[in-house]
């Protein structure tokens, strides 16, 4: 088992690898580590992240086969089926580190405030259950000034959807719950830039 801040050094330093155009080689060759996986995995960090084809976590932080846990889902969204996600491989695997990731010219938050400002009549119901999961960490964002300013308020609002899923995980499982009080888990929100592959993360 790793702690969760060990995991999370992993992480940081494989972003900056990533953002440097240097691969590890342990990830460059995680192949040959096939056969062992079959017996088990040791995942040291959990991630739940946008299914935006432009943020794959094991790439972004240049990590190998067997080293993340990914789930992913438009918004980096919390829905009952993602917070059992983690609730199993937090349990099954002792992995101590969740790391909730957004990501900048997010098309769910994009859609959020589009549908917020002219709602639309005939939505899909399906786009239409992601749109209202994000909805009330950005709503209130349209009665600040921000509203005048679309792309602060497109960057806030990206960050609130985050904040709001690691608020969430945190406060909305008691598996989750028992293990951050009693086992060291640690949940935390991180933004990934498209335009220059960094990871900031929210302290």
């Amino acid at each position: 088992m790793i702690p969760a801040n060990d995991a999370l050094q992993q992480l940081k330093e494989g972003n900056a690898r990533f953002t440097a155009h240097v691969h590890s080689t342990d990830a460059y060759v995680s192949y040959k580590r096939r056969p062992e996986l079959t017996m088990a995995q040791e995942p040291f960090a959990i991630i739940l992240g946008c299914s935006d084809a432009r943020v794959p976590a094991e790439l972004i932080f240049d990590q190998g086969l067997g080293d993340l846990f990914v789930i992913r889902v438009a918004g980096n969204i919390v829905a009952p089926s993602q917070v059992g996600s983690i609730e199993f491989a937090a349990e099954r695997f002792n992995t101590r580190l969740v790391v909730v990731v957004g990501h900048s010219q997010c098309g769910a938050i994009a859609a959020t405030l589009e549908e917020l400002r002219r709602p639309t009549e005939n939505q899909s119901k399906n786009l239409h259950a992601i749109v209202e999961r994000v909805r009330p960490a950005i709503e209130g964002l349209l009665a600040t000034p921000l509203a005048s300013d679309p792309a602060a308020l497109y960057q806030e609002a990206t960050r609130a959807n985050i904040r709001a899923s690691v608020d969430h995980l945190c406060h909305g499982s008691e598996v989750l719950e028992q293990l951050i009080r009693d086992n060291g888990l640690m949940i935390v929100g991180a933004e990934y830039y498209v335009e220059t592959g960094v990871v900031e993360f929210f302290e």
